[in-house]
């Protein structure tokens, strides 16, 4: 007889009955419920619950979000075994249980899903909550906290509904604060809150607590595909998770009166790295309201005059925490009559800065190893540091002063809301969005504004935290400024400001100017220059970078570039008067006088290579032969072609009809790369002379320039055999005119970004020094996708995963990739020591810097600014593929 399927474990239970989850459990229970459990087996003051995982998230998704089979019968015997471990009873008039209900995907998402306090609670279980608690007020406080939240995130009645109520029932009983509003204006409001609720659902608020429950996992289940969650895993490339689990645990409450409360706190400061204890917490008060940034908090320091038991307990588990999970811990409290219970722990979220600052603490406090400490750094956070800051001799008109949430120096015009903030900056204007408070609604106009501003909301408000996570700059609770979104204006110290004004903000300071304030280059810290030794220590990549000018080579060198993995030759034709000499060469008719307008480019070309040989003395610098088609380099507007005609004593006809021969339907398959050079030797001719030229120069006066010759384009072995022979021939000829007779080692290699070249490899390495992969150019051949154009459907596929990322920010391993994989495998093949690099835009990446690694690439190259960031991801693929 063949054995039954074992059923799926749908639910895990934590709690002093029975723990059944741990910390490494994240893609199951999602990283809030793996926590719980995990916190709970450790003996901490954790409330009881339980956690539906993530599977049975994608059943429901799956299914057409349907509950799955005999899922509600389970979430019964739970609740049963919470009432038994608590004493409560859903829905009881006497001791009831209530619930919080909330999302908890494997990555952290702040804010960016659905929860549910208070959940239990209908009319017989208020009176019986106002009994055992001797609380009226507070009971009815819990329960219109329920319906508006209920409302709002199960049955999607607008948040503001509720509002308007709540501001007409204070404004009856003259009081301006939440917390002034006394138990008949409260009982008041529950009715006003169940009348907004039926209104807008067309049914009564439900009294069955299994009925909430079971219509809040729903809502838990569904949120996470809704926009903000969908917006929000693109913007920061989270991928591949089943969906999210759902946390039904035992509710404790902070606003049981003046001697409860709730706070969020850091283990270790976020901004800075400062080993500080950091957080906030309000007196009287649910966790939503130090999130939500309603209220002002306090600083989590002043616990101490308050409840000085409580706080030297909050400390010890704050200790405790960070040596358990060995990182900054994100922890959410709450004191109930005195009682402390930690409700979820993670990851703290910190600045890039902070990141490196951690890392480098815990090395020295033996918490972790130098291999550990460059894996808790993500290598894009290092961006951060290299982001420009306010000049402190720059003259400043502070407006206002609110809190240093995120740092960084913004400059932009105002926007009010998260969709003006969106389709302006993707116009190309830098703004900075200004929010009474942002909410997770406001996720992408947040990722596209330069920086962010809010009126109210401390340090742990959902502001801060999702710009502290991307590194934005970030002011949060600048009191002063009202916000009118109506009208489109701030009023601050007098002023009136609009969409049309510039401000900056300083997330390091806090301070909030008028106009636009000048910036300046950070200087790098000593924890900086030791993760990046310990980097260099374990990375086998070498990291090279793109350069075409002896400045970005000295920034680069800086940086600590070893060399230049793509120099392109074109950009330096478009200076003053090189671009005349350029087009004088193109409009030309014949060799001879191609030759003329060439030996006029010649000195630039070589000034310019010695100054970049100069920079990168020591270090390899590939350069790339001219690349583009011929007409980019030509003016196509009238005025500009008369112009150049007058310049070149020539006839505006000759200009117009040379621009008409030049045009291709398809420019980037068209007359570029090798092809030039093999229609018009004499271009590669003056660029190697002067790469030899430059070279020779340099070794006389004794500075180790190290050139190598990149042929682009290629597609087939026999381009590369013609292009290479002219190349050795020229470089001979250089030789014999100038009469040297030192070393003059110059490789000669190829650009692979064509399909064809990476599949016959192994002929192409025939006549190669060395591959470079231009992944730039093999996407867009690869995929057929113009790169210049993806933008028109790119977003589509994000949105639908058609495509898990950009192919052009991170690089496609199973197709793309694979052409990479080929041909290093190829042209190893016939060469065995081919050295094999890449240079296009994911040299920069970090996940196509993994796979670089895998593949066994020798070097990327990438842009000066991203060079310390290829370092960090070389040494973590390092480090995780010897793991």
């Amino acid at each position: 007889m063949a054995k039954r399927a074992k059923k799926p474990k749908r639910i895990y239970y934590f709690g002093a009955l029975k723990t059944e989850g741990n910390k490494e459990m994240r893609e199951l229970l999602g990283g809030k419920g793996a926590n719980l459990a995990e916190m709970t087996s450790i003996g901490l003051p954790v409330p009881p619950g339980f956690t539906i995982t993530t599977r049975t998230c994608a059943e429901y998704n799956d299914s057409g979000c349907r509950f799955p089979k005999e899922l509600a019968k389970e979430i019964g015997a739970n609740v049963t075994q919470l009432q038994r471990e608590t004493g409560k009873t859903f829905g009881s008039a006497d001791n009831p249980l209530l619930v919080s209900v909330r999302s908890g995907a494997a990555v952290s998402m702040p804010g960016m899903m659905d929860t549910v306090l208070n959940l239990g609670l209908n009319d017989k279980a208020c009176e019986g909550l106002a009994k055992l608690s001797g609380n009226h007020r507070f009971a009815l406080d819990a329960y219109r906290r329920l319906i508006n939240m209920f409302g709002d995130v199960v049955m999607g009645v607008d948040h503001h509904h509720f509002e308007g109520e709540f501001d007409r029932i204070k404004k009856k009983y003259r009081v301006q604060e939440d917390t002034d509003l006394d138990a008949r204006g409260l009982a008041e409001l529950v009715e006003a809150y169940k009348k907004v609720y039926h209104k807008y659902t067309q049914e009564a608020f439900p009294q069955d607590p299994m009925l909430q429950l079971e219509k809040a996992i729903r809502a838990v289940f569904d949120s996470w595909n809704a926009p903000r969650a969908i917006a929000y895993r693109q913007i920061n490339e989270i991928t591949g998770l089943l969906g999210t689990a759902v946390n039904v645990q035992t509710m404790v409450f902070g606003n049981m009166g003046d001697d409860s409360g709730t706070g969020v706190a850091f283990t270790r400061d976020p901004s800075t790295g400062k080993n500080d204890f950091y957080g906030e917490f309000l007196i009287n008060a649910q966790g939503e309201d130090v999130v939500a940034g309603i209220r002002t908090p306090q600083h989590v320091s002043q616990m101490k005059g308050w409840k000085p038991k409580v706080y030297k307990q909050l400390i010890g588990i704050k200790n405790k925490l960070e040596k358990h999970y060995k990182d900054v811990q994100d922890l959410e409290f709450t004191i109930e009559r005195d009682k402390l219970y930690i409700l979820q722990t993670r990851n703290g979220k910190r600045t890039g800065a902070a990141a490196v600052k951690i890392a480098c603490d815990m090395v020295k406090e033996k918490l972790l190893s130098e291999k550990e400490a460059i894996l808790r750094v993500p290598a894009n956070d290092l961006t951060q540091l290299l982001l420009p800051s306010f000049d402190p001799k720059a003259k400043r008109n502070v407006l206002t002063r609110g809190l240093p949430a995120s740092p960084g120096a913004a400059v932009g015009c105002l926007a009010f809301t998260a969709e003006d903030a969106t389709d302006r900056a993707h116009a190309g204007e830098q703004v900075i969005l200004v929010r009474k408070e942002t909410s997770p609604e406001d996720v992408e106009g947040m990722h596209a504004a330069v920086g962010i501003l809010t009126s109210t909301g401390g340090m742990t408000s959902h502001a801060a935290v999702v710009a502290r996570g991307w590194g934005k700059p970030c002011v949060c609770g600048a009191g002063e400024i009202h916000i009118d979104e109506k009208k489109q204006t701030i009023a601050v110290q007098g002023r009136k400001l609009t969409s049309r004004d510039t401000i900056s903000i300083d997330g390091s300071t806090g301070e909030v100017m008028s106009g636009n304030i000048a910036t300046r280059t950070p200087k790098l810290s000593g924890d900086f220059s030791t993760l990046m030794k310990w980097s260099d220590k374990y990375r086998r990549l070498g990291i090279r970078t793109n350069a075409d000018t002896p400045e970005d080579a000295k920034r680069a060198r800086g940086f600590g570039a070893e060399g230049i993995g793509l120099c392109r030759t074109e950009h330096m034709f478009f200076e003053g008067e090189r671009i005349l000499a350029m087009r004088e060469m193109i409009l030309a008719n014949t060799e001879t006088d191609r030759r003329a307008a060439l030996k006029k480019l010649l000195p630039y070309q070589r000034r310019d290579f010695i100054g970049i040989f100069t920079a990168m003395k020591g270090y390899p610098v590939t350069v790339r032969l001219l690349d583009p088609p011929l007409h980019e380099f030509l003016p196509h507007d009238e005025k500009s072609q008369k112009e150049l005609a007058r310049r070149l004593a020539i006839k505006t006809a000759e200009v117009k009809n040379r621009v008409s021969q030049l045009h291709e339907m398809n420019p980037m398959l068209g007359h570029r790369g090798c092809r030039l050079a093999v229609t018009y030797p004499e271009i590669l001719e003056m660029q190697v002379t002067a790469i030899v030229e430059a070279m020779i120069t340099c070794k006389k006066k004794k500075i180790d320039a190290r050139p190598e010759i990149m042929i682009p384009l290629v597609g087939t072995d026999t381009e590369l055999a013609t292009l290479r022979g002219r190349t050795l021939e020229t470089i001979a000829a250089v030789r014999k005119a100038k009469k040297y007779t030192g070393k003059l080692h110059v490789p000669v290699g190829t650009m692979i970004e064509i399909p064809r070249a990476a599949i016959t490899a192994n002929q192409v390495a025939r006549h190669a020094d060395f591959f470079s992969f231009g992944t730039n150019d093999l996407t867009q051949m690869t995929f057929g996708y113009s790169r210049d154009d993806i933008n028109t459907f790119l977003p589509d596929y994000l949105e639908q995963e058609i495509l898990p990322k950009d192919p052009f920010q991170s690089l496609d391993p199973e197709g793309v990739g694979q052409l990479v994989e080929l041909g290093v495998r190829l042209g190893r093949e016939t060469t065995r020591q081919l050295k094999c690099g890449i240079c296009g835009e994911h040299g920069g990446d970090p996940a196509s810097i993994s796979f670089c690694n895998g593949v066994g690439l020798d070097y990327v190259s990438c842009s000066p600014f991203r060079v310390p960031i290829a370092r960090l991801a070389a040494a973590q693929a390092a480090v995780t593929n010897s793991a």
